[in-house]
């Protein structure tokens, strides 16, 4: 691009500036001449700002300029900066000697400022040119030699010494020319007389005026000067001084007095009387704002006075006299603008950074921002500060230039956008100030793991309810947003569990809701446990459990079922009573279990069959058969009875028993018939051993337990002893032997014809308030005394406080059936169980029955 051939007409020099601030590092200076072709080499960045040419690319380089045509860029792969775009300097500078253009080399990651100053030299691309093409002059004849006839300023818009340098003069007699130079930019000529003039020999001479710069080549313009010689007045006016000065506030009002001119003429009359005006002098400008009053020469103000526009103005007054020709003379008037502070400052963010991160750490530049007023001297003196209490606060980097970086902990939880108000105020008298908003926006980070209202959920489910029922919804919360706070869910293993939890239920992992992979029974599965995990989309992401407890609901689906010897299905019993047998007679002992809990369980035994029956009665909670009244010759020999077990679930499930009474003669008679029940014949295999030594291993064991237990309850001490009664044996006639506290009871009934001894033990679970004792007091005359629970219904599921629960809680640890029909039972406190058989036991036979017992 022939940056090598530019190299002649290139100047470049850099001033290095420190800065108080980490990200700024100074201001490199270059020059450029105007007019350049696109392209032209300016300056190696990257070798004066020290940087390495391979960061630029990766790392960014903007220029950021105030002006809206983008002059310079830089190329990222060399580091060189380079002209954009055309520039010219008469029209981005006008009237300017100095002319700059103010960069910002910007470079990310972490962010660096660069100030870069380029200098727009002149060339010399403009000639000289005078306002009109012809000027005429009057002059009498009787001029004096010397003088002087002043000259239209020819205008340049170059500057320096491309400006107006000189003037030439045609040559000619009567006339030379006088160049005046008023400093770099000030340069004026004067037409001097050096012969008089004689109308009659020339009235009129031309000449040509050209007004050169100093520019290589120099460029020249011309003006035509045309000389009318005229006869008359031979004085001229003359100014008290040749160069007035005054200083004037602006925004001055329209029509204040500025200062007064005085010029005198020592002529009379109207060759004496003196006219002021104004003279053009290349710029007209200075004819609009000032007016001069033609009789007083006083001048004042007739337009808005700015500073910032112009500083000063130079106007150029005319004495001419009202004589025939009039005379005329000239004076330079200096006037010098004061500044007021009249302009706020301006606040301008030349690079914002957001949304910011909430996680950002303290110190990360969020904007860059610059603050100025067109004002000067202290009225351009500036403070920038935040308004309000932001976790931001503003660094100075260098003059007017500030950057806004992070002062505190950001969460956008609480605050997703902050409106930080700058306020910069200058140093004037009355000062002014003016603000800027600027939006900073907070991006999210995933910083809040997803929450349940509650750690743990306690659910209820229907046992038997349908495979993929619903059993709860679990929902978490996440305060984050977008992907951080999309929230799914998951079930977690317990590797101690036997069972996997996903095999029992499911979870959606969108919406929480929880199924049941299966149909769940409350007698095998009463409580289930397990956790589900919420999980957000976050990197990383963040989770959550909840305990979830699904208490399963038991529901009446288990029929009561009789326990032997009349458990038999389709099958009828026999039981016989003697003829002579007394109002209360025990016939049999009807006991049935449930596997249900709660009211489920709940048993009530009702005689069906035959309704309304006068000879037979069942108690409702004990199951026990006993006759209402004596027998009669018109009773029948053989009672068929249809015994109802009905649980209180809803609807109620029922098993029944098929019982028939035989009434004999005498008690010797009586048969206890029992049924022999089926014995598969099978092959002794391990397994079956194994059984059998399990078996014998548990009872060996419990039998020792039940023996420590009532060692440890007679060798109490008398202060321990003190809270029980004394324990009590009684006798029955049926057979049984109860073994009495007031907080056990053991009943053992043994038969002549017994295959088998049993031992059944229940556990207390109520107090003595709730217990049911039965007791015999001789002969065949029955008492029962009952003491009735409360009549607050007891809640489930330990509401298994009558018969047929205590029942059922003792025939799952050891009932055994009795062939002889007899049985041997412990009450309870919960209920106490009597049983009697067909046949009796003897006085005499029941020291060596218990004492067999034991040993069993």
């Amino acid at each position: 691009m022939g940056l090598c051939g530019e190299s002649g007409i290139i100047w470049i020099r850099y001033l290095v500036l420190l800065c108080s601030s980490g990200w700024s590092t100074g201001q490199i200076i270059y020059s450029i001449t105007e007019e350049v072709d696109k392209g032209t080499f300016v300056g190696n960045i990257a070798k004066d700002l020290n940087l390495n040419v391979p960061e630029l690319e990766t790392r960014g380089i903007q220029i950021v300029t105030a002006t809206s045509t983008k002059y310079f860029e830089v190329n990222v792969k060399t580091g060189i900066l380079y002209v954009n775009e055309r520039i010219d300097r008469e029209t981005l500078c006008p009237n300017s000697v100095k002319c700059s253009l103010n960069l910002e080399a910007i470079v990310n990651r972490p962010v660096h400022v660069h100030r870069i100053e380029v200098n727009i030299l002149d060339i010399n691309d403009n000639a000289p040119s005078f306002p009109e093409y012809i000027n005429v002059f009057n002059i009498t004849e009787y001029a004096f030699q010397g003088e002087r006839f002043p000259l239209p300023t020819a205008e340049d818009p170059d500057v320096g010494s491309n400006a107006v340098k000189t003037y030439k003069l045609s040559a000619n007699e009567h006339f030379s020319l006088d160049v005046q130079s008023g400093g770099e930019q000030s340069v004026s000529a004067e037409l001097v007389l050096q012969k008089a003039l004689d109308r009659e020999k020339q009235p009129v001479i031309r000449l040509l005026l050209t007004a050169v710069d100093g520019g290589k080549p120099p460029r020249s313009g011309t003006l035509q000067i045309i000389v009318n010689v005229i006869d008359v007045n031979d004085n001229i006016p003359t100014f008290s001084k040749s160069l007035y000065k005054a200083r004037v506030s602006e925004n001055t009002p329209f029509g204040t007095t500025i200062l007064t001119l005085n010029a005198t003429d020592l002529d009379e009359g109207a060759n004496g009387d003196v006219v002021y005006s104004f003279i053009a002098h290349g710029n007209p400008k200075p004819l609009g704002i000032f007016i001069i009053d033609s009789q007083s020469g006083v001048i004042s103000t007739r337009g808005n006075l700015d500073y910032e526009e112009n500083s000063a103005f130079e106007v150029r007054v005319q004495a001419k006299d009202k004589g025939s020709p009039p005379r005329a003379t000239l004076c330079k008037v200096l006037i010098e603008v004061e500044d007021l502070n009249d302009n706020v400052p301006e606040i301008a963010v030349t690079s914002l950074i957001s949304p910011v991160k909430e996680d950002a750490q303290l110190g990360t530049v969020v904007a860059l921002i610059s603050v100025s007023d067109r004002d000067s001297g202290n009225n351009a003196r500036l403070r920038c500060s935040i308004s309000g209490t932001f976790p931001f606060k503003l660094l100075s980097s260098y003059k007017n230039s500030y950057s806004l970086v992070v002062d505190g902990p950001l969460d956008r939880e609480r605050a997703s956008q902050y409106n930080v108000t700058i306020t910069a105020t200058d140093e004037g008298s009355p000062p002014l100030s003016s603000t800027s908003v600027i939006a900073v926006h907070v991006s999210d980070v995933n910083d809040n793991a997803p929450r349940f209202p509650e750690r743990v959920m306690n659910v209820y489910l229907k046992e038997n309810s349908p495979v993929g029922a619903l059993i709860c919804t679990v929902s978490a919360f996440d305060p984050d947003e977008k992907e951080n706070a999309r929230v799914s869910y998951s079930m977690l293993e317990n590797p101690s569990k036997p069972v996997s939890v996903s095999t029992l239920v499911n979870v959606n992992s969108v919406s929480g809701e929880i199924y049941s992979l299966q149909s769940f029974n409350y007698e095998e599965v009463k409580t289930l446990q397990f956790q589900v995990q919420a999980t957000d989309s976050g990197v990383p992401p963040l989770s959550s459990n909840v305990t979830v407890n699904v208490f399963i609901l038991d529901e009446n689906d288990n029929s009561p079922g009789v326990l032997p010897p009349y458990s038999g299905q389709g099958s009828v019993n026999t039981e016989s009573i003697p003829y002579a047998a007394e109002a209360g007679y025990f016939v049999a002992k009807i006991r049935a279990v449930d596997a249900d809990s709660g009211y489920n369980a709940l048993l009530s035994y009702h005689i069906a069959e035959p309704k309304g029956s006068s000879l037979f009665r069942i108690g409702t909670s004990s199951g026990e058969i006993r006759t209402k009244r004596r027998m009669s010759d018109n009773d029948l020999k053989t009672h068929p009875l249809v015994i109802l077990v009905s649980d209180h679930g809803d609807p109620s499930l029922s098993a029944t028993v098929s019982i028939d009474v035989v009434v004999v003669e005498s008690a010797g008679e009586i048969q206890t018939s029992f049924r022999q029940l089926p014995v598969k014949e099978e092959t002794f295999s391990d397994l079956n051993l194994y059984l059998l030594i399990a078996i014998v291993s548990v009872s060996v064991i419990f039998l020792l337990s039940l023996i420590s237990l009532i060692a440890v309850k007679c060798h109490r001490t008398d202060g321990g002893l003190s809270r029980y009664s004394a324990p009590m044996i009684t006798t029955h006639p049926d057979g049984s032997w109860s073994y009495s506290k007031s907080t056990q009871q053991y009943d053992v009934c043994f038969s002549s014809d017994t295959l088998k001894s049993d031992v059944v033990v229940f556990p207390t679970p109520f107090p003595p308030a709730d217990a049911e004792l039965i007791s015999i007091n001789g002969g065949d005359t029955f008492k029962r005394t009952q003491t009735l629970p409360n009549s607050e219904k007891p809640k489930a599921p330990n509401a298994d406080w009558r018969y047929s629960a205590s029942l059922r809680a003792g025939m799952q640890r050891s009932a055994l059936p009795s062939p002889s029909g007899s049985c041997s039972t412990l009450g309870a406190h919960g209920g106490v169980i009597s049983d009697a058989g067909s046949s009796g036991c003897s006085g005499a036979e029941l020291a060596h029955r218990v004492q067999r017992s034991w040993r069993c």
